[in-house]
């Protein structure tokens, strides 16, 4: 079992950053992905990135160059970097540890 929750979400104008960061109850090396997904009001859940525990990381194409995951040297925080937003990047952002354990989810708003 692990616990993951999630912080850093807010309302940002377009152009701005955000960081979001995910806290395991304990520590994430025993899981190889660990990820980062989305779901916006009307929409599927979508995934957004991942990292493995070898540091191997993937994006959504809409995101690329635009965010960033990573996790800390201690294995128990994973990050999401998210940079040069737009309005639909808004959504609740939550942390997966592959494949059954999800946050409670944060909220990202982007508007102006």
């Amino acid at each position: 079992q692990v616990q993951l929750v999630e912080s850093g979400g807010g309302l940002v104008q377009p152009g701005g950053s955000l960081r979001l960061s995910c806290a395991a109850s304990g520590s994430i090396s025993r899981f190889h992905t660990m990820g980062w997904y989305r779901q916006a009001p009307g929409k599927q859940r979508e995934l957004v990135a991942t990292i493995t525990s070898g540091g191997n990381t993937n994006y959504h194409d809409s995101v690329k160059g635009r965010f960033t995951i990573a996790s800390d040297n201690a294995k128990t925080t994973v990050y999401l970097q998210m940079n040069s937003l737009k309005p639909e990047d808004t959504a609740v952002y939550y942390c997966n540890a592959f494949p059954n354990f999800w946050g409670q989810g944060t909220q990202v708003t982007v508007s102006s």
